[in-house]
């Protein structure tokens, strides 16, 4: 990093640290801020447009920094905002130290971190560490010969010959000049992995879109540039990163086939497992390098993983399993994402009590930039409001860190393209029908129902505003006291000011009502969440908690003034959380 831009970044941290970022409520002197954080996904392109081009900017996100605090927001992750091509909607990194113009610049993210800092909310950047753009400046001097500074910066095979026997229709059809690529592996974004160079006469791995190249994590040149561009936004004053696709940075060095399972992928690619191209062990030690490179910075900087793992068992290796010495908050997909998942209390008590089973603090996850909402998911189409109430109830009373997603706290919708021609997502558009792409879940942010949602003052933004913007919007919800938002406000509030939802342990009652999820978080005054995943009213066994209580929050009015468990009723789709009165 040139030297004046690092002093630029030391200076602008140092004057961020002059107004020291005041404790929550619920938060002890001693506890690492994120422990109890509610992070808030921002997508940059669709969060809020200041200069009327259609597309969201970083000015946007500052101008509604105020929503955001009164929700309860502790940090937002900001989506990568990053010069890029944009072929893959700023995944695709071409400059790690700069801001895309589309969204701003460097100034305009200083103003944003300032602001944020003034409401007590941090910012965390995705950082993509497994692959940059093609048009990166590293890769195109690494794609001109072999014999450049960065010739191995990426990873480049020679390929195999054309006739080698066994070789598979996909290697075929990515033949050149008699070579075809080396093995099996396919792009997660459909085809071969594998790209020729003509100026190499080699092919280049690309674990996503062929805009990618993944870069080469075993040259120690590599990891030291991506630490340093990581030092540039921590110097600045960033709470930390949101690491995507971490599991990816290495590959079998043998380059063995990855094994084939039955079928094809929405691509219509042969179905692989990963084996050899996904999840090497040598990631970890990768990570607990980063590790100890942000624990050398103040105020309790957080990494968090992109974790999609088939078990608890693997999810606690991200964070190191007993030394913890790797990732804070490793994203837990099992409960909200899990292929089994659904609206369902016995799929809840199961995956949230093995959330439970790891070194470190749970954090849940219900919404992403890369998935349909789970107000559809969850939802049934008539009672989708009442059952996002109840997943919210979930997130925000479990013992976890919660991450939520722009737009679920007001309950928008899967705005899915119904035409091939209305895509922008590429994977949506290079897999139709199967694979619709994921525009739907990346729609403008519905603040107003006004024009545009209040998103954009240009009436072609870059995706289409969903329709139901006049009735599911900021504007309309907040006069709504039994809205959506307002639930969320009241749990975001209850879960800072609470001690034992802060900090109490969960243990897990009823386990024999296949409709009822119950749990109470242990303290000097426990308190005792309730929820009923059915459509018909269900009894509620009082001995769970004799005496009086008092109710904290209850998505059903006719809740609120009870004061006794005895004989209740939990109303179909209810959400009830009460303490003891005493």
């Amino acid at each position: 990093m040139p030297l004046l831009r690092r002093l630029a970044s030391r200076l602008a941290l140092a004057c961020l640290l002059l107004t020291p970022m005041a404790l929550n409520a619920a938060q002890t002197p001693t506890d690492p801020w994120w422990k109890h954080a509610l992070i808030y996904e921002i997508y940059p392109r669709s969060f809020g447009d200041s200069n009327g081009d259609g597309i969201g900017d970083l000015n946007g996100i500052t101008a509604h920094l105020d929503h955001l605090q009164e929700l309860g927001v502790d940090a937002i992750w900001i989506a990568p905002m990053y010069p890029s091509p944009q072929i893959d909607f700023g995944y695709d990194i071409a400059d790690y130290e700069s801001v895309d113009p589309k969204y701003g610049n460097l100034a305009d993210f200083d103003r944003l971190l300032k602001s944020a800092r003034q409401r007590h909310i941090r910012v965390i950047l995705d950082m993509v560490l497994n692959h940059t753009s093609d048009k990166h400046a590293w890769f195109v001097e690494s794609a001109s010969s072999r014999s450049n500074p960065k010739a191995d910066w990426y990873v480049w095979n020679d390929g195999i010959d054309a006739s080698t026997p066994g070789i598979t229709p996909l290697q075929k059809r990515f033949a050149h000049d008699g070579k075809v690529p080396p093995n099996n592996w396919e792009s997660v974004f459909g085809g071969s992995a594998w790209e020729w160079v003509p100026a190499r006469k080699q092919f280049y791995y690309h674990r996503f879109y062929v805009q990618q190249p993944d870069l080469n994590w075993r040259n120690p040149a590599v990891e030291k540039a991506m630490f340093d561009t990581m030092r540039f936004w921590l110097d600045r004053g960033v709470a930390g990163f949101r690491l995507d696709a971490i599991s990816t940075l290495f590959e079998d060095p043998q380059l063995r086939n990855d094994p084939e399972r039955p079928g094809t992928n929405d691509q219509g690619d042969p179905n692989l497992h990963s084996l050899y191209s996904d999840n090497l062990p040598e990631v970890h030690d990768v990570i607990r390098r980063l590790r100890a490179m942000v624990d050398t910075y103040p105020d309790d900087r957080v990494l968090i993983g992109e974790t999609y793992t088939p078990d608890v068992a693997e999810l606690d290796k991200w964070y190191g399993g007993e030394r913890r010495d790797e990732l804070q908050l490793p994203m837990n997909m099992l409960v909200g994402f899990g292929w089994q998942a659904r609206f369902d209390a016995n799929w809840f008590r199961t995956t949230l009590e093995s959330s439970q089973q790891v070194h470190g603090q749970p954090l849940l996850v219900f919404d992403n930039h890369d998935n349909p909402r789970s107000i559809d998911r969850f939802g049934d189409g008539s009672h989708d409001v009442q059952r996002a109430k109840v997943i919210a109830t979930v997130l925000l009373t479990s013992r976890a860190a919660a991450l939520t997603y722009y737009g679920a706290p007001i309950g928008m919708a899967t705005a899915t393209p119904k035409r091939r021609e209305d895509v922008q997502d590429p994977i949506g558009i290079t897999g139709w029908p199967r694979e619709k792409g994921r525009d739907g879940e990346r729609t403008p942010m519905q603040w107003t129902p006004g024009p545009q949602a209040g998103f954009s003052s240009n009436t072609h933004t870059w995706l289409p505003v969903t329709p139901d913007y006049t009735t599911v919007n900021v504007q309309t919800e907040d006069a709504d006291p039994e809205s959506l938002l307002h639930w969320y406000r009241q749990l975001v509030a209850l879960r800072r000011d609470n001690p034992a939802l802060r900090d109490g342990a969960m243990q897990f009652l009823a386990r024999d009502n296949a409709q009822v999820l119950v749990y109470r978080r242990e303290g000097a005054k426990p308190v005792l969440v309730m929820m009923n995943f059915s459509g018909s009213a269900q009894a509620i066994d009082g001995k769970w908690q004799e005496g009086a209580v008092t109710t904290l929050a209850a998505s059903d009015a006719s809740l609120r003034k009870l004061t006794s468990l005895q004989g209740v009723q939990l109303p179909p789709y209810a959400a009830w959380v009460v303490t003891p009165a005493h």
